[in-house]
Order: structure tokens, then sequence, then C-alpha cells
């Protein structure tokens, strides 16, 4: 793949991508702290490390309450039906897949644990394809309570 298909297949999928990153906020396993949290997600696309994205989030007590709901994806993409194939929730690790086929096809699994009330650490890896172009990315996100809410 040349370096300039490369970004234009980048492109279609960073949106999916960016969904992603912006459920990847602090959610809620048995003691996961409400407050506010940095959020430093490193993606790779393709094998190629791009920069960390570096998110501060206010955790609501209502979302600290549900992991399910803040953490899994809703699983819509345009132009393509999405399904959840996998899904387990314990006390310290969420994990859930999803498949998308359509217009777009894709892959998207994702694996959160939580370690502590106040860390946690999570990997989200997407296949996709879109018009012959292939995409693989993988995530990894780092959760750090560090305080209160402003």
């Amino acid at each position: 793949m040349t370096s300039a298909s490369h970004q234009r297949g980048a492109a279609h999928v960073f949106p999916i991508v960016g969904v992603l990153l912006a459920i990847a906020g602090p959610a809620g396993a048995e003691g996961l702290q409400p407050g506010f949290w940095k959020v430093t997600s490193t993606p790779e696309v393709n094998g190629a490390p791009t920069p960390p994205q570096v998110k501060m989030r206010c955790l609501t007590p209502e979302e600290a309450a549900d992991v399910d709901k803040t953490f899994s994806p809703e699983h819509r993409a345009q132009n393509a039906a999405c399904e959840r194939i996998e899904h387990e929730l314990t006390g310290t690790r969420l994990r859930w897949r999803v498949q998308c086929t359509g217009q777009m096809s894709m892959d998207v699994s994702g694996t959160f644990d939580f370690d502590t009330p106040q860390h946690y650490t999570a990997v989200v890896t997407t296949k996709a394809s879109i018009g012959g172009q292939n995409m693989n990315s993988r995530v990894t996100i780092e959760g750090e309570r560090t305080g209160e809410c402003p």
C-alpha cells in the first residue's frame, strides 16, 4: 500500500477510532471512582505508531455506576450493519467485540482492566476494510484519576 493510499485508508478508519477513543473515558467497574480523569490513548495504525492523545474527563457518579454503558461502544456505523458478538463483564474486566458489515466491514474488540479504583488500562483493536483498502489499528489506553472534577 502506498503512503497516499495508507493515509486515505486511515482517514476512513480514524472517525471510528475517534468514536472508540471517546468511549474510552473512565467508566465504573466495582470501585472505580468518579472524578477528574486523565486518559492517554496511544494508537498504532497498520503497525505504525501515532502520537499519543491525552484528554481530561470528568466522570460522574452515574457514569461510574454503569461500566457497561460507559465503556461499551454503540454498535452503529454509517452505511453498515453492526452487531455485538461478544460481551463479558466481571468485577475488574470488561471485554466486548463488535462486527459490522456493509459499505465498511469492521471487526472491533476491546478489553478494559480496572486494576485500582484510580487506574485502568485497555486495548481496542480494529480491523476494517472499505473500498478494497484494509486498515488495522490498535489503541492502548491508560486512565488515571487525578482528583475531583473542577
